[in-house]
């Protein structure tokens, strides 16, 4: 009976041990899984770009898998008694998961998520304007963008919109950054429906506003550009 009192006690100590070390495992799992929040900093926004940018104060926040997948968006919008003609958002998300996603999911991921962006907002897009590539941001990552041309049905005018997702992985906060883009570029309500391109500007970071091939020449780069100086580490 004592020996069988033995192998009893062993088992059970073999269990909490296991049990011990599962808790320890899972503590220094969790606590390396903090979430560094990508942002664009306020003192860029008052000082460098005073054309009606602003923190929207929206903030949305999504964990899943028991916390080890995290993500975290900024909304910064055009103040609508700054310019009320030409709206225009921006949204920073920040990604944690346990394995980094690679540039092609990271891609896939900032496409899908620019299709739902436009559904929520009754755009349309127009796949023929795919226009992509990549650059390298102030914070030195090197990013991939994709640019669609769309057309906001929301108010019945069919106003004309550009629309940019880009994306970058930031290795030193082990985070993925995904940017949405949206800036509506006439205001036919108000019969100007030439294009007004310099929300879109101030997005992406191009004085012209074309955001073509010539971009990745550092000659046409606006270092005030929204996307441009966004901080994630």
């Amino acid at each position: 009976m004592a020996f069988r009192g033995e192998r009893f006690n062993n088992k059970f100590y073999i269990a909490i041990t296991v049990f011990i070390f599962v808790l320890i495992a899972l503590t220094v799992l969790f606590s390396g899984n903090q979430l560094t929040k990508a942002y664009i900093d306020i003192k860029f926004l008052d000082t460098y770009l005073d054309n009606g940018w602003i923190d929207s104060g929206e903030r949305i926040g999504d964990e899943r898998f028991f916390g080890l997948e995290k993500q975290f968006s900024y909304k910064y919008v055009i103040d609508k008694e700054s310019d009320s003609l030409y709206p225009a958002f921006l949204t920073v998300t920040s990604i944690k998961t346990f394995f980094m996603m690679n540039e092609e999911e990271l891609l896939e991921k900032t496409i899908d998520t620019i299709y739902d962006a436009a559904k929520n907002n009754n755009i349309t897009i127009d796949n023929i304007s795919k226009y992509s590539g990549s650059r390298t941001l102030y914070n030195s990552h090197q990013s991939v963008f994709v640019i669609f041309n769309g057309t906001d049905l929301s108010s019945g005018l069919n106003e004309s919109v550009k629309i940019i997702g880009e994306n970058w992985n930031c290795p030193r906060s082990s985070t993925s950054i995904i940017c949405i883009g949206v800036a509506q570029v006439t205001s036919n309500s108000n019969s100007l429906t030439v294009e007004n391109l310099a929300h879109w500007s101030e997005i992406i970071g191009d004085d012209r506003g074309t955001f073509n091939e010539h971009y990745t020449s550092y000659n046409f780069i606006n270092p005030n550009g929204l996307i441009f100086n966004v901080k994630c580490h």
